[in-house]
């Protein structure tokens, strides 16, 4: 089987946590590199995170240190839904391993540039340090295969009205990646708020092995969702969306970021009937197939060891 060259750029943040884990150990993907940004907590306590993950499980993926702000606006963290350091709920203890020395913008011009075939890029996080790449680096662009990414709402946000946590934390980052020409897949807000595991499976979860006894420690500390309505996996659901799609269902359309300053800034409008562009720029997820989702999450941490 041939894998799909894949780099994580992340803000761990529970939800990136299951992502990141099942990342590395699902059989259709080559996980090249991790990156972080400022976003769910600091830039060093998601560089932490993402160490201390890579090392419960004994991996060698590289981790890089990106961006501690976003490019023009003040960091605003989400600590209140994801604990203090992000990762409450579990005893990692203190990490051994440390970054790569490069800046994550270096590390992922390095990694692009030297890959034999196109990467895929899976932004779960702010946008920060891609948009620094494609505005340094012009040249990494033709490397990308495509970016799948958490982020953007098709209706509502969860942060203001418009808008969804991770354009909202950098919404001049997200417009420079639309921007782009870029192949964009943008599984958003409205659908992984769909993609829960109910208190069924959670109990089913705690028993599975040690990454499952480890989620369900954190998800006891998550505050996205909850056991009655069922807990968010926002960001695994960009995970599934590249080596699962036919877990959802799709649409070719025009995404533009508001970058404005009034109560829409940060948030995705997309033109899905097409009445104001001629072209698209991304595939937007219209919906999640929610059985199969849990059906396939249950699946990935059985291969999650």
């Amino acid at each position: 089987m041939r894998k799909i060259p894949l780099i994580i750029d992340t803000d761990p943040g529970i939800d990136d946590a299951v992502a990141i884990s099942f990342a590395m150990f699902h059989p259709k993907v080559d996980l090249k590199l991790i990156t972080t940004v400022a976003g769910n907590v600091s830039v060093d306590k998601t560089t932490e995170n993402a160490l201390k993950l890579v090392e419960f499980f004994g991996s060698d993926v590289p981790i890089a240190r990106g961006c501690q702000e976003p490019l023009l606006k003040p960091l605003e963290d989400s600590s209140e839904i994801h604990g203090e350091s992000g990762m409450d709920g579990f005893d990692f203890g203190t990490p051994t391993r440390k970054v790569i020395p490069e800046h994550a913008v270096e590390a992922l011009r390095k990694t692009l540039l030297e890959s034999k075939e196109p990467v895929t890029l899976m932004p779960i996080a702010a946008l920060t340090n891609i948009a620094l790449l494609f505005k340094l680096y012009p040249e990494t662009k033709s490397k990308v295969k495509e970016i799948v990414l958490m982020g953007g709402s098709l209706s509502r946000g969860n942060t203001t009205t418009a808008a969804e946590f991770n354009i909202f934390t950098d919404p001049e980052a997200a417009a420079i990646l639309f921007e782009s020409g870029v192949k964009i897949t943008m599984i958003g807000l409205d659908v992984t708020s769909r993609a829960v595991l109910m208190q069924k499976e959670v109990e089913q979860i705690k028993t599975m092995n040690r990454a499952g006894e480890m989620f369900a420690a954190l998800f006891s500390h998550y505050r996205g969702g909850s056991m009655k309505t069922g807990l968010k996996m926002h960001d695994v659901c960009a995970l599934a969306a590249i080596v699962e799609p036919e877990l959802f269902d799709f649409a070719d359309t025009f995404v533009e970021i508001e970058t404005g300053k009034g109560p829409a800034n940060g948030a995705t409008v997309a033109d899905l009937k097409m009445k104001c562009h001629r072209e698209t720029n991304s595939t937007v997820a219209l919906d999640v197939h929610v059985e199969k989702f849990r059906e396939w999450f249950l699946e990935m941490l059985e291969q999650t060891k």
